[in-house]
């Protein structure tokens, strides 16, 4: 491990090409400097200065020294930096992880306040769908989970929060065989043709898909806006968020269709562990805890407008 002072050498060596110059950019005699020099070389038991030459260069030993103790100060400052976050309270690092429901732009406005701390925590940020929300909490890839769905299962210590509730309309493209059916359709109906659905992210768990009914074919996208778009053009059918999909509704891309066995709303969680609760985690709950924010949340953004 070099000192600081052993570190401001070498660099200065390396962009000033001399002992004087260097000295001078460092506020010391060079004789000081070529003996802090020879001492560095015989620690280390290596030529670390080539000399012959009028510029004085490092050598590939040096350089070598110099990138790879510059390096581990760093790590050594980020260390320091870290164990003194925990120690104030804070956590090292929040790992939010949001059901594909929940739109990033909605969380935007948080996150920017959150980096205005300048707390030094790093935040990461993923998502899941359905089961998959859950499980990265069961199974610790997640500090704090937004935008889950229904009940909270059996996870030691869980706690949780409603954020609301989330309204649902069954959605199919005007050019949809569906278009033209008879209300309220029937299941039978409805199976006979392709559900539009988002995959569920989950490893362990079965999979899950809401709304689809049994035996019905289905389509698995990636997202709630390749879902509404594959179901605008035709490609199957589905429930919506009706948030969402309002603007397509009115104007008329979208037609709402009334089913003989309506969705029921979906209430909206956020969850996380109680063992386990430092300052970071805390703010986000405060955030949430505003009912402007699990509104907006919960709402999500028309992106069709």
């Amino acid at each position: 491990m070099l000192s600081s002072d052993e570190l401001a050498l070498l660099e200065a060596i390396r962009e000033s090409g001399s002992l004087s110059r260097a000295a001078a950019r460092l506020g010391k005699a060079p004789s000081t400097i070529s003996h802090a020099a020879r001492q560095l070389e015989t620690r280390f038991d290596a030529l670390l200065f080539d000399r012959r030459r009028y510029r004085l260069q490092l050598t590939p030993a040096g350089q070598l020294l110099a990138q790879e103790a510059a390096r581990v100060a760093l790590d050594v400052a980020r260390l320091t930096q870290r164990v003194r976050l925990v120690a104030g309270g804070w956590e090292d690092r929040l790992r939010i992880v949001s059901d594909e429901i929940i739109e990033f732009e909605t969380l935007l406005p948080s996150v920017k306040a959150f980096q205005a701390l300048n707390s030094g925590v790093s935040l990461r940020l993923g998502h899941e769908v359905l089961g998959g929300t859950w499980e990265a909490l069961r199974e610790g890839r997640a500090d704090l989970v937004l935008g889950a769905t229904n009940e909270p299962p059996a996870i030691p210590k869980l706690r949780w929060l409603e954020l609301g509730v989330m309204e649902w309309v069954f959605a199919v493209s005007p050019r949809h065989p569906l278009a033209k059916a008879t209300e309220p359709m029937e299941r039978e109906v409805i199976t006979a043709h392709c559900a539009i659905v988002v995959g569920d992210s989950s490893r362990r768990t079965e999979l899950r898909s809401y709304g689809v009914l049994g035996g019905q074919p289905t389509l698995a996208v990636a997202t709630m806006r390749a879902k509404i778009m594959a179901q605008r053009e035709g490609l199957g059918v589905g429930w919506l968020p009706r948030a969402r999909a309002a603007s397509l509704l009115k104007r008329g891309e979208l037609v709402e269709k009334r089913t003989a066995d309506p969705r029921e709303p979906n209430t909206l969680y956020a969850a996380w562990s109680g063992a386990h609760e430092g300052r970071a985690l805390k703010w986000w709950l405060e955030q949430l805890r505003q009912p402007r924010l699990a509104e907006r949340l919960v709402r999500g953004i028309d992106s069709f407008t």
